[in-house]
């Protein structure tokens, strides 16, 4: 049983070096230096994609996705701002995500995360496909990295009304679209990276 571990791990360590041997100025633009990071609610998807910056110079774009509507979430915002350290620059952008990733330029990107967008698109009630086509537009044109962080839904129980089946199923799809255009895509579970593309 060790050994297995040990071999999980070590190729878990392999996935984040291949990711960050690659060179910070090489000339990638658009799709193919788009890296989208997956994996459940304290999977530690956050903490492994801003690893993946190190790489490249300060600053750094920040684009935060979540709308807090109470104390708590207020609080779990301010401490995540506070962890980031330095070289960051925070923009939020709950619902124009594209003009977002136009606005930072070529700046290193990260942006999360995608179900809180999606999550708010839908309750602003707007259209998910054309906000899905938006996106994969604005990171076509970016000519700086990407790193995008998701919430991996998909695989529990089928949820039990409506609109939370119609979170599942359009957040599917999302990850769908993007993870057939990106370069890169990685999937987090207990804070070990698994390289899926």
């Amino acid at each position: 049983m060790a050994g297995v571990v040990w071999s999980y791990a070590s190729r878990c360590k392999m996935v984040e070096n291949k990711m960050k041997a690659v060179p910070p100025q090489d000339g990638t633009t658009g799709m193919l230096a788009c890296t989208l990071v997956l994996g459940g609610a304290r999977s530690g998807k956050s903490r492994f994609a801003e690893g993946l910056f190190t790489r490249w110079p300060t600053p750094w774009t920040y684009i935060a996705t979540c709308q807090p509507h109470d104390d708590e979430m207020t609080r779990r915002v301010a401490r995540h701002r506070a962890g980031r350290g330095e070289g960051w620059h925070t923009r939020e952008a709950p619902l124009d995500l594209p003009a977002a990733l136009d606005g930072a330029g070529a700046r290193p990107v990260l942006v999360d995360c995608l179900t809180l967008w999606l999550t708010n698109l839908m309750l602003a009630e707007h259209d998910i496909a054309a906000a899905t086509q938006a996106l994969l537009a604005a990171l076509a044109r970016r000519t700086g990295p990407t790193v995008l962080v998701s919430n991996e839904v998909g695989q529990g129980i089928v949820p039990d009304n409506a609109l939370a089946r119609r979170f599942r199923d359009e957040a599917g799809l999302l990850h769908q679209a993007l993870a057939r255009e990106v370069a890169h895509v990685v999937f987090v579970v207990a804070g070990l990276p698994m390289e899926l593309k």
